[in-house]
């Protein structure tokens, strides 16, 4: 069976009209007639019934039109994979990361670089949540996010690393020699916290509904940076994961582990759970080498 002529035919029916697949197509109206007579004697039936302008397809026409899109679908799939085998040698990936999140993958970084060259990478930076929102979309082939992701997404995702949730705060805020504090005792602080576009402020609302109280919340910002800024200044205690903990530069802050439950900041992969490229597939092995070590807070 030509793969043209079922081609043509499966456009048309879709399209419900031989000038619209011509023109989908970019090739003359009688050239589409033509390939989907030709089909018709190839498979010894018709497949079309033609009433004026309307067009409507026979038991046989359902049937050649059901599996020839399973077959183009596979067309396709193959060509995908087929050219994907050169993917590594000078294909091209493009990576959600949210702004968080990108200061751990400086050395992943540079180790895809080094290992595949020829690979066009791109980071785009978006907050969590609309990178899941992407990626479950299809914009985005791959992403990373802030677990748990939402669940009425359907997304795989894989987690990456995790690390412990710290509190910080202006000098004198908790109990001096204190190193840990009770998730529930941050009910009677006031809080600075990333804007809820944030996975990490999502998470961290989840937790504060399951143990049974409202936050009073101070501030909310789209910086980590003024985070620190608000909470040294004494507006709030800023809750941020323990990579932050050493870019602080001498801030004048008291710091303590977050306990009861132990909170953790666990970044993940995320994806559709449909076709991933080999170059996806190379930036989640460089990943899992880089980043395997650091599951565990």
């Amino acid at each position: 069976m030509d793969i043209r002529s079922l081609r043509y035919f499966v456009e048309t029916v879709r399209l419900s009209s031989f000038t619209q697949a011509a023109e989908s197509l970019h090739l003359t109206q009688s050239t589409i007639s033509k390939m989907v007579r030709q089909l018709e004697d190839e498979v010894g039936a018709q497949l079309l019934v033609r009433d004026g302008r309307k067009l409507s397809l026979t038991d046989t026409g359902r049937i050649v039109y059901q599996h020839g899109q399973e077959m183009l679908a596979s067309m396709r799939q193959l060509t995908l994979e087929v050219r994907d085998t050169q993917a590594l040698a000078r294909g091209s990936l493009t990576v959600g990361i949210p702004p968080m999140i990108n200061v751990l993958f400086t050395p992943v970084l540079k180790a895809f670089r080094a290992r595949h060259p020829q690979v066009a990478l791109t980071l785009q930076e978006d907050t969590g949540q609309q990178i899941e929102r992407k990626v479950a979309a299809g914009e985005l082939e791959i992403g990373m996010t802030v677990l748990p992701a939402d669940p009425a997404l359907d997304l795989v995702t894989v987690q990456v690393a995790s690390y412990p949730i710290w509190a910080l705060a202006e000098p004198g805020t908790f109990q001096q020699q204190r190193t840990t504090l009770p998730f529930k005792a941050l009910a009677e602080l006031p809080l600075v916290l990333l804007k809820d576009e944030f996975a990490l402020t999502r998470s961290l609302r989840q937790q504060f509904a399951l143990a049974g109280f409202t936050p009073v919340i101070a501030a909310q910002s789209g910086q980590w940076d003024w985070l620190v800024a608000m909470a040294s200044a004494g507006l709030g205690v800023a809750l941020l994961p323990q990579p932050f903990m050493h870019r602080l530069a001498g801030a004048p802050l008291a710091a303590v582990r977050i306990v009861e439950p132990e909170l953790a900041w666990q970044v993940a992969h995320i994806w559709n759970g449909h076709y991933l490229s080999h170059a996806a597939r190379a930036w989640l092995a460089v990943c899992q080498e880089v980043l395997g070590t650091q599951l565990a807070p």
